[in-house]
Formats: structure tokens, sequence, C-alpha cells
């Protein structure tokens, strides 16, 4: 069997562990599959550019930072759902900031990863569902979580949205205040790959695909899932523990059109897409 290299990215989290537990096991290279692994610590929208700039081939990443930068020209597709639950994103603010009240973020700065990411596109959604519109001068990049911490330290900006359990311990030490909370209305991460890939090595594609649902399901069933998770990513227990008890992970590549109508219908009333915009393939059809 020849083995192909595949170059995958997703978030430094405890949502990908699986895959990196499979990596360890050598599921993937026992089945001729060499995994080339890259943490992206700038989260979605660091990964779709790097896509678009063939710096990786398969990346885990947000429902509708893929849907929204495919829309916008990404030379890639939807190959399976990942996370089927929901994403609970924490609404931060800096210690020392006077801001308290969940409801009256909307006029305030916004720490963002980067524009199409999913702090910036959660927190458009966020403000539309609550009747509110944010401007673009609102927004400041600060790349990820470490650019984010001394901009809101400084008041510089005002509210960061992350994922609860990865801020937990920051709010745990006293280094940010969490004021609300905000989960998806769909399943957080999908698995997208490059056309380019995709066409050139499909079998191995989807063999990929095989081994991450399989230990994806093992992961589930896996009683020292919750240690492990805490133990690699310095989260409490009990965090943990809500955390795992709280997340499916996909069996297989099914993804549903119904889910993805639900993304573009929230990325058009907030007007992350035109009203008429063309929409073109965002799912991988098997042949």
């Amino acid at each position: 069997m020849d083995t192909v290299k595949i170059r995958i990215g997703g978030v430094p989290e405890h949502f990908n562990l699986p895959i990196h537990l499979a990596k360890e096991q050598g599921a993937f290279s026992s089945r001729g599959i060499e995994l080339e692994w890259t943490d992206f610590g700038g989260g979605t929208g660091q990964m779709t550019k790097a896509m678009r700039e063939d710096e990786v081939d398969v990346c885990i990443l947000l429902t509708e930072g893929v849907v929204a930068d495919i829309i916008n020209g990404n030379q890639a597709k939807i190959i399976s759902e990942y996370v089927l639950t929901p994403l609970t994103w924490g609404v931060h603010t800096g210690i020392d900031n006077p801001l308290s009240d969940y409801r009256e973020i909307y006029d305030k700065q916004y720490a963002i990863s980067r524009f199409g990411s999913g702090s910036h596109l959660m927190a458009i959604v966020d403000a539309e569902s609550a009747g509110h519109k944010l401007n673009k001068e609102q927004f400041t990049v600060v790349k990820n979580i470490d650019g984010a911490m001394p901009s809101l330290a400084a008041n510089e900006t005002d509210v960061f949205y992350w994922e609860k359990y990865t801020t937990k311990p920051y709010v745990d030490s006293g280094k940010l205040k969490r004021i609300g909370e905000y989960r998806t209305p769909w399943p957080c991460f999908v698995i997208a790959a490059r056309d380019e890939i995709l066409e050139k090595y499909p079998e191995q594609i989807i063999r990929m695909l095989r081994i991450i649902h399989d230990q994806c399901d093992q992961f589930m069933e896996n009683r020292d899932a919750i240690a492990i998770a805490a133990n690699r990513y310095g989260l409490q227990m009990k965090d943990c523990e809500r955390w795992f008890n709280s997340t499916e992970w996909a069996l297989h590549g099914w993804v549903s059109d119904k889910m993805i109508e639900n993304v573009l219908y929230h990325l058009r009333t907030a007007e992350i897409i035109d009203e008429n915009q063309e929409i073109p393939e965002l799912i991988w059809k098997r042949n």
C-alpha cells in the first residue's frame, strides 16, 4: 500500500483529541496515510486562509466559518460533520472592565482573532438575534487568545467570544471575566478539504474519515477520556466531565442539508453573505 501524506489542521483544543489519539496509536499510518498535523491557534479564519494558500489539505473548523469562506471563493468542500453538538461560546471582558451585563455589549469594542473567524461571525449572529447590528469599526483583530488577553486587560477592547472551556482556566485564575454565553444554533465543527486533494486522493480521504469516525466512536465509550483530556489541556476534571458528557462526535460522513440551510439563513440575516448571493456546491459528493 502506497503511503499518502495528508496535511490536516485544527485548533489546539480538546475537541480534536480523538484524532491525536488515533495518530499516536498508528491508526492512520497502518492504513497508508501519513497524517501531518498543524495547530492553528488563530482558529477558523487562520485555517481557511491556510487552505486557500495550499498550506494544509484538510481542516477541522467551525461550520459557519467554512461555509462563509467557501461561498466567498475558497476552493474546498465540507466532507463530514465532526462535532454534532453546538459550541458554547463564552462572552468575556477584561477583569477591570466595568462591563458586567451581557445585554450591554452591543455598542462596545470586540476583540476577534480575524475577520471571518468564529469570534467575528458569532458576535455578529448573536447581536443580530438580539436585534442589534455591529459595525466593522467595532472589531479589533488580535489573532488569538494570547493577543486578546492584553487587549482586554488594557481595555482597548471590551468583548471577546471564545470557547468557554478553553477560557475557563483564565476565568478561574481571575485573568478574564465571563459575562455571558452563546450557543451556536447548529453543530459546531465540520471537516473540510481542498478540492485539489479531493480530486487527487478521494480513496485516501474516505479512509482517513473512517479512521476518524471509528476513533470518535471509541473515544465516546472510553472511561479514561475525561482524565486524558483534562490532563492534556489543563482543564479541571469537573469542567472536562461536563464538557465530555455534553459533546457528541459524528460517526459517519453524512452532512445534513437542513443544517447547511440553517447556517445560510443566519449568515444572510446577519448580512455576512448577501441575500441573493450565489451559493456554490458546499458538500463533497462521493463518486
